[in-house]
This record gives structure tokens, C-alpha cells and sequence, in this order.
């Protein structure tokens, strides 16, 4: 398929992971895809796997200064944006008692503030047509233990989508929030016990973890014409696990 011919792709948090897969769903598609990241090295990587239609900007989505940068790339190489992927976010674990106030700088700054500024600096290169795309999840939805601070921060990112549905009213820009259930990532499989990702796949009613590619045909979806009548959408890429 090439539902995406010519189209110009940004997406943050893409040197990895759903980011990663996201990237090479999209130029599979005909795009062109900047990935963003704050490690040189994992960029660099990403993008000799990618090939050429994908370029690597090194940035922290929290600095200012840095989106400004990359946006100015994107000005001077491209000149303008149609999709927009708003992917960096982290996540860790901090019982009620042990929450410090750098967890939750950590996990806000980043999931919260740096999806906020990606997407009101990419506006201005943005036009009728433009696709906005979250990357929330299905805890923002639940009840999670230990992950009240990330699950907090996705639920900002989803009411932001919902929100910003009504800012756009008028330019033909739609944002929609894309959220993932455990998906088979280095930083889930890092992050979890292998007790916990037994007890993940059995409490998923498909009995598994997602797989990134996976995720990405449903940003691939979100990014298309195919999906021109939705905005202020939130799409559940979970095998069933906040749905049942």
C-alpha cells in the first residue's frame, strides 16, 4: 500500500520500540520520516535501518530550544509537516509513599509537557489535511499499581486529544490518541519480571503481548485518508486487555 506517497512524517521517541516500527510502517507507506531521539548513537542506528527516507534529529522533547531546532530542520529541508507523532514518553514504576517529586518531573516533563510543545511547534508547518497522532495507553484508562504517575500522565495526553479536537476546529488538522497494551518492547521486556509478563499475556483476553508492528498499522491507519472523519479519537491497539 501507498497511502502515505510524498507525505513528510515526524515522530518523537522514534529510534525505538513502537517509535521505531511507527517509522517503518510509514515509509513502507511512501512517506517520509523524521525520527527524533536524545541518544545520537540509537538514532544513528535507527536510521541506517530505515534507509534513506528517514533523517535522525537529535533532540529532548522537554528543551525549548531543542524542538525549536528540529523544527526549523523540517522547515528548511521539507517545508512543511503532515503527520505528526507525538511517541517520547517514559514510564516507571513508584508505589503511593515512595513518590518522589523527580518521578514525577521525570515522567510529566516529558509525557505531558514534551507532547504539549511538539505539537503546538509543529502547528505552524502544518496544514488542512494534517494528522495528529498520541501515542497514549491503556493505563491511562485503568487502574495500574505502582504507575500512578504514568498513568496520570496518559490520561493528560488522552484529554489533550480531546481538547485540542476543538482548537483545530476549522484548519483540517485532526489529532487522535493511539494506545498500546503490553507490547513486546526492549524497554517493556527490560522493565518487567518474567512473572509480570506471564501475568500480562494471561490477563489479555488474545493471551498475548502486542507486537510494535502491530501499533504501527494503526498509526499507519491514523495517519491516512483512510481515517479523515476522526478526530478527538482514542484507538485501543491492546489484544483486549483495558476492554474487558
Amino acid at each position: 500500500m501507498n497511502r502515505l506517497n510524498g507525505k513528510i512524517a515526524l515522530i518523537t521517541g522514534g529510534a525505538s520500540g513502537i517509535g521505531l516500527a511507527s517509522a517503518q510502517r510509514l515509509i513502507e507507506e511512501g512517506a517520509f520520516v523524521f525520527i527524533v531521539g536524545r541518544r545520537q548513537d540509537v538514532l544513528d542506528s535507527a536510521t541506517s535501518t530505515l534507509g534513506h527516507n528517514a533523517q535522525g534529529l537529535q533532540a529532548d522533547v522537554t528543551k525549548s530550544e531543542n524542538l525549536d531546532r528540529v523544527f526549523e530542520t523540517v522547515q528548511k529541508e521539507k517545508g512543511h509537516l503532515d503527520i505528526l507523532v507525538a511517541n517520547a514518553g517514559v514510564g516507571e514504576f513508584a508505589r503511593l509513599g515512595q513518590i518522589t517529586p523527580e518521578h514525577y518531573d521525570d515522567i510529566f516533563d516529558i509525557n505531558v509537557k514534551g507532547t504539549l510543545f511538539t505539537v503546538q511547534k509543529a502547528l505552524p508547518l502544518m496544514q488542512n489535511g494534517g494528522s495528529i497522532i498520541l501515542t497514549g495507553s491503556t493505563v491511562g484508562s485503568m487502574g495500574t499499581p505502582a504507575m500512578s504517575v504514568y498513568s496520570a500522565s496518559k490520561a493528560a495526553v488522552r484529554n489533550l486529544a480531546r481538547s485540542w479536537a476543538h482548537d483545530l476546529r476549522g484548519t483540517g488538522i485532526r489529532v487522535n490518541v493511539m494506545s498500546p497494551g503490553p507490547t513486546q518492547t526492549d524497554k517493556v521486556m527490560a522493565l518487567l519480571p518474567a512473572e509480570a509478563v506471564g501475568e500480562m499475556k494471561r490477563a489479555i483476553p488474545l493471551e498475548r503481548l502486542g507486537d510494535p508492528r502491530e501499533t504501527a498499522a494503526v498509526v499507519a491507519f491514523l495517519a491516512s485518508d483512510d481515517s479523515r472523519f476522526m478526530t478527538g479519537s482514542e484507538v485501543f491497539v491492546d489484544g483486549g486487555y483495558a476492554q474487558v
